[in-house]
């Protein structure tokens, strides 16, 4: 990357909220290169649908085993 690349991603990052992704690590002539995507992060409401989500296909799963075992 150039180095007003690195820096426009470093000031994104500090004050938007934004954070650096790594996607891909892979090797190029010699060269280790790094796919990086640029994303916001969860809401508060967006992680607390995925936690009541998760507790309910636990609920689900011990309901099942206990109804087969």
């Amino acid at each position: 990357m150039h180095r007003q690349e690195i820096k426009r991603l470093i000031g994104k990052v500090r004050e938007k909220g934004f954070a650096l992704i790594p996607l891909k690590l892979y090797f190029k002539h010699g060269l280790v290169k790094l796919e990086l995507a640029l994303a916001t992060g969860k809401h508060e409401y967006d992680k607390r649908q995925d936690i009541a989500k998760r507790d309910a296909q636990r609920e689900m799963q011990r309901a099942m085993r206990n109804k087969n075992g």
